[in-house]
């Protein structure tokens, strides 16, 4: 059939009315093109304003996609458009349109816009299908013309009307006119959808972002995997492949498993399949930089059993990823959809690789946090073989008061106060009301309160967010937060400084603390045990101690008794120290020379217990036989000891700084370090000079005058 030769303006000769005329209508929409923002301008600027100097029914643009040799549909006049209600124009708006049909071929050839009766050419080989459908709702006639970008075309204007004619001279050379102008404005539009859509890319990013932050576990992962492919992108999940410890095999980590309805008990059969890394299709989507596209009909044409699946969902493209960590691969993803942004999808495939790896290594911490625990739970019975409550050595009177104390107030949550000077045992007896006590199957936390910076003391007790202070740079857990359910034990309470000790009150009376730096408050139930070797009570009223703390703590004070009122108790402390070391030094002693016993009767011993367990760790050391003979005790004390006259009713300071001056003195005024007082004392170094300090004792007192 002969093809009718497209109707091409030609410019008649015209008068100068006329001619202004157009000029005129030319400026006008000139001016109205150059306000075009985006597609309701341009839309507006065609249903509007072009209409009222020329009739038509409606206007399409379409936009070409030179790669694949097509050209679809980019602005739509759905409100004038008469065939919105045919039952192909859903088909029609998403249609690819091949670029070699002759009826476009003849648009792309003519120098301007090319008018058609739609009976003469809708019928003819080749002709696209809008032309008939639009036949069908009463369309007549079509013009047509090319914009450019540039000098090459990269879309056409389509106008239609009901009434054979009107696409006149005039109109032609107005359309014909406007076209410059028109391409620069969609040009300008697809630039700005770029732009929008890059913009809106990356805040979907940074919302995913944020959202995959929160995951934790496989099933967290998949539900953020679900909402933003289905919900939003319209796309389906086939499945994640993993790349197993071998670095060989991969195994399925995620799936939808109602995607392929009544076909599941195939995809079981080839999701279960163990494949390699050297598996077709797998090796080529790992060795992709962007990931690879593959079109499902070509899939089942070329046989791939994989293909009959994905066709099921009615979708057109699986789209396969690699998912990377740097430069390691770890697995594939296979997603399926019509179409999608290769870019975005890169960028979500990125945020699920490093979930997967955060997945990963939590799995692996939380394999050596059971391991941990387990450590853990043996030293714990550890501890309580090494504190056991049996072990605690004296049977005199004193004693067995605090026993019972301790036996009363043990399984109780009371508050307890230790008392008793330096090296009394106040630890030990803490961990036997602890080990005694209903919270025994968590471990007792321990605060040297005088141990602590003053910079530092709500940090270590309460603790800090990051970023709290200079040098916070990650969150810290206190002393309360880890002692939850369990025991605090703050030794040396008395050392505490006054603005730290508002606070601690504070906490034990709500219950709750903020940490340093923190908004949140955080609940804790905490068993308290403090100790102190000072008087608490004369602290009080020298403003040194807070007077409502003091009553918070002091609800059941257990008193120790120094040594030297319990002499009963000297020589079975000695033997179970004797025992304990010389089995500690593979060391065979059998007894303690009555000598040495005498010896040690005989000593004041203001160290205490812990001044007798040194002494005897030293006297096993230096013993070269089975008998321990000889006992290192400073002579100076014994002959105090020994001296009628020595004043027996010295207050627990002047004993104490009379003993910590007689240590200096034995170490030749040397204070901390190796052979200094605080290592003979057991103390840390610090606490031994707030110590001196605070007893006021100068180097005149231990250094030796000429």
């Amino acid at each position: 059939m002969k093809r009718d030769k497209p109707q091409v303006p030609q410019l008649p000769v015209l008068s100068q009315a006329v001619l202004e005329q157009e000029r005129k209508m030319l400026l006008d929409l000139g001016n109205d093109i150059t306000r075009v923002r985006d597609k309701n301008d341009l839309l507006f600027l065609f249903s509007r304003r072009l209409k009222r100097y020329f009739y038509f029914t409606h206007t399409i643009i379409t936009l070409i996609d030179e790669k694949a040799g097509t050209y679809t549909p980019f602005l739509l006049d759905n409100e004038s458009s008469p065939i919105r209600k045919h039952p192909m124009y859903p088909e029609l708006i998403q249609a690819h349109f091949r670029l070699n049909e002759p009826f476009i071929q003849a648009i792309l050839q003519a120098e301007g816009p090319v008018s058609f009766l739609l009976e003469d050419i809708m019928d003819q080989p080749g002709s696209p299908v809008f032309l008939k459908v639009n036949y069908e709702k009463g369309v007549r006639e079509i013009l047509m013309t090319k914009i450019m970008m540039g000098d090459k075309p990269m879309g056409f204007i389509h106008m239609y009307t009901d009434k054979p004619g009107s696409f006149t001279h005039e109109f032609k050379s107005v359309i014909n006119g406007i076209v410059p102008q028109l391409s620069g404005a969609v040009s300008n539009i697809i630039k700005n959808e770029e732009i929008h859509k890059t913009e809106r890319e990356k805040s979907f990013l940074l919302d995913f972002s944020n959202e995959i932050a929160l995951v934790r576990s496989q099933t967290d992962l998949q539900a953020a995997i679900f909402k933003v492919l289905d919900k939003t992108m319209g796309t389906k999940l086939a499945m994640i492949r993993l790349i197993d410890d071998d670095n060989i095999h991969l195994s399925t980590f995620m799936c939808d498993p109602t995607l392929f309805g009544g076909t599941k008990a195939t995809f079981d059969q080839m999701s279960n399949r163990k494949i390699t890394i050297e598996e077709p299709y797998t090796s080529k989507v790992l060795a992709s930089r962007e990931g690879l596209i593959f079109n499902v009909a070509e899939e089942i044409n070329s046989g791939n059993d994989y293909a009959k699946l994905w066709a099921t969902t009615g979708l057109k493209n699986m789209y396969s990823f690699p998912l990377r960590v740097g430069d390691r691969n770890i697995g594939t993803i296979w997603l399926l959809a019509n179409k999608l942004s290769k870019l975005l999808l890169k960028g979500i495939c990125a945020q699920i690789s490093i979930a997967i790896a955060n997945i990963q290594a939590n799995e692996k911490l939380l394999a050596y946090k059971k391991q941990l625990e387990d450590e853990n739970d043996y030293l714990k019975e550890q501890i309580r073989t090494f504190y056991n409550f049996s072990e605690i050595v004296g049977n005199g009177a004193a004693m067995q008061e605090v026993y019972r104390l301790v036996s009363l107030v043990a399984t109780s949550g009371t508050t307890v106060l230790v008392l008793g000077e330096t090296g009394t045992g106040k630890e030990l007896i803490a961990r036997a009301i602890h080990n005694a006590s209903t919270r025994r199957d968590k471990l007792m936390v321990k605060v040297n309160c005088a141990a602590l910076p003053a910079n530092l003391i709500e940090s270590e007790l309460f603790g800090h967010e990051r970023g709290a202070f200079t040098g916070a740079t990650d969150r810290h857990i206190g002393k309360f937060e880890l002692a939850n359910h369990s025991t605090l034990f703050l030794d040396e309470i008395g050392e505490l400084p006054l603005e730290a000790q508002a606070k601690l009150l504070r906490v034990i009376q709500e219950r709750e603390l903020e940490r340093v730096g923190g908004k949140q408050t955080i609940k804790v139930d905490v068993r308290l045990i403090a100790a102190t070797n000072r008087h608490l009570e004369e602290a009080v009223r020298k403003g040194q101690f807070r007077e409502d703390l003091y009553y918070r703590l002091n609800v059941f004070p257990v008193t120790l008794p120094p040594l030297r009122d319990r002499p009963e108790d000297i020589a079975p402390l000695a033997n179970f120290f004797v025992q304990k070391y010389a089995r500690n030094a593979g060391r065979k002693i059998s007894q303690i020379a009555p000598g040495a016993i005498q010896q040690l009767n005989s000593y004041s011993w203001p160290g205490n217990v812990r001044e007798l367990e040194h002494l005897i760790e030293r006297s096993v050391l230096l013993s070269p036989d089975g008998i321990l003979k000889d006992i290192d005790i400073p002579r100076k004390s014994m002959a105090v000891q020994q001296n009628p006259a020595y004043p027996t009713n010295r207050s627990l300071e002047e004993m104490e700084r009379s003993y910590i001056i007689e240590v200096l003195k034995r170490c030749g005024g040397k204070i901390s370090g190796v052979g200094g007082a605080a290592e003979v004392l057991q103390v840390p170094g610090n606490t031994l000079h707030s110590k001196i300090k605070k007893l006021g004792i100068t180097k005149a007192d231990y250094f030796a005058r000429n």
